[in-house]
C-alpha cells in the first residue's frame, strides 16, 4: 500500500464513500462474503474493507477489480464520459482562434441544442476566402439537400472540413 495518500476535496472524499458503499451493496445484493470477494479480486480482506469505506489509499485497479467480481465492471465507462466542463473548455479555445464558430453543437440525437447556433447560421461573411479552398468545389445545396441541412444543422462533412482548413490557414497567415 502507499505510504502517502492523495489528499482529497471534503466533497471528493464523500463520493468516494458513497462508491465504496455502493460496492457494499453490491455485495450483498450478491450474497458474497466478504472474504469470498477478497479472494476473487486477489486482496486482502483488510484492502476490501477499505475499499468499502471509500478509502482514497485503495488503487483504482483493487476498486476495479472487485466491480469485476461482482459484475460491473461496464459501468467505468459511463466515468467522465459527458465532460461538460472539458467540451466547454474546448469550445471556448475554438471560437477564440477566429470570427466563426467551428463547433458541432448537436446533441446526441444530432439535432442543435437549443439556444445554440448551428453551422448553417454562421455568418460566414467576416472571414476572407482562401485562395488554397476556394479551388475546391462547393459544397451541396441547401436545395438539393433533402431537408437534412435544416434537420442536422450542417451541409456536408466536407464543408466542416473546408471551415477547419480555412482555421488553420488563417492561422499560419498571422504568424
Amino acid at each position: 500500500m502507499a505510504k502517502t495518500i492523495a489528499l482529497l476535496l471534503p466533497s471528493t472524499t464523500e463520493l468516494l464513500q458513497r462508491f465504496g458503499e455502493r460496492l457494499r451493496l453490491a455485495r450483498h445484493r450478491r450474497r458474497l462474503t466478504a472474504k469470498q470477494v477478497a479472494e476473487r479480486a486477489g486482496m486482502a480482506p483488510m484492502t476490501l474493507r477499505n475499499l468499502e469505506r471509500g478509502g482514497a489509499g485503495v488503487t483504482m485497479g483493487a476498486y476495479l477489480a472487485v466491480m469485476q467480481v461482482l459484475g460491473i465492471e461496464k459501468d467505468l465507462d459511463l466515468l467522465g464520459a459527458a465532460d461538460t466542463l472539458g467540451r466547454e473548455l474546448q469550445d471556448a479555445r475554438l471560437t477564440a482562434h477566429g470570427n466563426v464558430l467551428v463547433r458541432a453543437q448537436l446533441s446526441a440525437t444530432g439535432k442543435p441544442l437549443p439556444g445554440r447556433r448551428t453551422s448553417a447560421e454562421i455568418d460566414l461573411t467576416a472571414r476572407q476566402p482562401d485562395p488554397a479552398t476556394a479551388t475546391k468545389p462547393k459544397p451541396q445545396s441547401r436545395e438539393h439537400s433533402g431537408g437534412w441541412v435544416e434537420k442536422y444543422g450542417f451541409i456536408s462533412g466536407q464543408s466542416l472540413v473546408d471551415l477547419i482548413d480555412a482555421e488553420i490557414t488563417t492561422h499560419k497567415k498571422g504568424r
